[in-house]
Formats: structure tokens, sequence, C-alpha cells
């Protein structure tokens, strides 16, 4: 009986359970879109295929099948025995499916939370971006638990030495003399001990400075940002515009509505400096410029709290390219 058993595993695969490395999982030489949620990756990958297709038809135009018709007349068809049909059927019926897929394709990004979509054919920094532009002006919610859209325009070895080389040649369409622009530099690292972060940093920024020495680090509205995301043995770059303006490229955070009270306080803020103004002109008692203090200190206040919720946006982003880096409010 145990040997009937032994045999029957081998036959249907005892080791059918481990996965099958091959092009599903991520790998060096990919482009795509690397797409962060929370606790749903099923949900995700299916938002994800139907927003990227969306404006993906929208900018390139609809995604054409293969052309099954070129097959035999009903004639010759008849001629032929059923498995030389059937296989001919199968095979058209693969190579359409094929074409379908070469858009976008799901791919294992080997992280938790984690999903990535290959594309072919298509600019993933330039359909992002529109995607990220179009909710930003629209203010429209089309995800649910889709948090950040990250492009991936280019994929090397997750190692020092690799990485250099893939990035000095890479960074040049942006950085390269006469190009210039100021830059932050966000790294994040799953599942991966390879790379200490401040050490890639400073390499990162190195081969920016050789390439032109007026390229200058802002991590308050930089102009452009170079986004280094690894997975595992694989690093994933792309060089983004807007980050800052659409919030990190987080979709849940770019639809949001603009905030009444922030217009408040800065109606009031505007208020207390024209009381200011009218006090330091006035001539009267120094009761008057006593009353005009109050005004000043909320001026003060609201001053403060503006500043503030700036400073919360520059620390957000000098912790991405300076801090600790390993805990994402929406990943974690």
């Amino acid at each position: 009986m145990s040997e009937t058993r032994k045999r029957s595993r081998k036959r249907f695969g005892g080791h059918a359970h481990k996965k099958q490395k091959g092009s599903r999982e991520l790998e060096v030489g990919a482009q795509g879109v690397l797409i962060t949620c929370n606790m749903n990756e099923r949900k995700c990958t299916s938002e994800a295929f139907s927003l990227l297709n969306e404006y993906a038809d929208a900018l390139y135009g609809r995604e054409q099948p293969a052309d099954t018709q070129d097959s035999l007349s009903e004639e010759e068809e008849d001629d032929e025995d059923a498995e030389a049909a059937l296989k001919k059927e199968v095979s058209q019926i693969q190579m359409s499916m094929k074409t379908h897929q070469q858009r976008f394709t799901a791919v294992d990004s080997g992280a938790n939370n984690v999903v990535f979509i290959r594309t072919h054919g298509v600019d993933p920094e330039q359909l992002v971006h529109h995607i990220l532009s179009d909710l930003h002006q629209t203010k429209k919610r089309k995800s649910r638990v889709i948090l950040r859209m990250l492009p991936v325009s280019g994929t090397c070895r997750a190692f020092p030495e690799d990485m250099e080389k893939f990035l000095s040649v890479f960074l040049e369409r942006w950085f390269r003399a006469p190009q210039r622009a100021t830059y932050q530099i966000c790294f994040k690292a799953r599942n991966s001990s390879h790379n200490k972060r401040e050490e890639v940093i400073k390499a990162v920024a190195g081969l920016v400075g050789k390439l032109n020495p007026l390229n200058k680090v802002d991590l308050t509205n930089p102009e452009l940002s170079i986004i280094i995301e690894i997975i595992k043995t694989v690093c994933c770059v792309s060089v983004l515009k807007d980050y800052m303006l659409f919030r990190k490229y987080n979709l849940q955070e770019v639809a949001k509505e603009p905030t009444n009270q922030s217009t408040g306080l800065q109606e009031a803020a505007n208020q207390s400096t024209g009381l200011q103004e009218a006090a330091n002109q006035s001539t009267g008692p120094q009761e008057a410029t006593n009353q005009s203090t109050g005004p000043q200190e909320a001026a003060n206040q609201t001053q403060e709290h503006g500043d503030g919720e700036k400073a919360d946006g520059s620390a957000e982003s000098h912790d991405v390219s300076a801090g600790n880096g390993t805990k994402e409010a929406e990943l974690e």
C-alpha cells in the first residue's frame, strides 16, 4: 500500500506546490509599474489592470488582439484530420492570448502588498504621470485598495557594483550636462539586505554630481525625484516629475479635495497682516497699537500652522531620502 502511494506521488508530481521560476517573476530588464496596496493584492491587481488599460487606450489607442482570421478556408480544414485541426485551434488561441496580454502582464513582485505590472510597448513614466495628473485635476477616486503607483523605467541587479554601472548610464538622460535639475533620492528596500540606504544615497548623489556639478539636492520641492525600489535582488529605478505635487504618487491622497480649513487660516493671516500694517502707520495712542498686537499674534500662530504643514511634507520627503525608510504609512 505504501509503495502504491509513493508511486502515485511521483507520477502526479509530489513537488507541484513549489513555485516555478520564470517569466512570471520580477526580473532584471523588466519595465512596468510597481503598485503598493494594503492586504488585498488580488483586488489591487484587478484595479491596476482596469486603470492602466483605461488610460493606455486614451494615450495609445485600443489594443488590437491577434488576427486569427488567417486560417485556412473551410474546404481545406475539412480535408485535415481532427487532431491537426485541434492543434491549430489551440495554437491560434494561445497566440491570441499572448497578444492580448502583451501590453500589461502581472508578475510576482517578490514582496507582500506589492504588485508589479510588466509593460510592453508602453512608456510607464508617461502613462502613470498621465493618470496622476488626471486624478489631481478631477479629484475622482478610481481605486479603493491601490495606494502608490510607481513607474519603473529600468531594472538591474541589486548589488553596489551593478547599480553603479547601470545608474551611471541610466541617469544621463536627466542630469548629464547641459541638463541640470534639483533632485531628491527616495530609497526603499524590501526583502533585501545587500545595500545600506545611506551608502546607496551617497553613491547615487555622487553619480549625479559627476554628470553635472550644477545639479542640486532639494528635499522640499525638487524638480525630479530619483526612485530606487529594491526587492530581493532586483533594483527598480525611475526618475519622476511632480513627485511632491502628486503626493508621492499616492492615488488616494492626490484625489482628496483641498481642505477649507487651511484656506480659512490663510485668510485670517491676511486680515491680521493688514491690521498690523494699519497699526504701524497709525499715530494714535498706544492702546491702538496694543489692540493690533492680538491680530498679529493670530497671524503668527496661523503662519506657524502653515509652516507646520509644509514642514510635515518636507520632513516626510526627508524621511524618504535620508531617514529610516522602513516605515511607509501606506504599507505598514
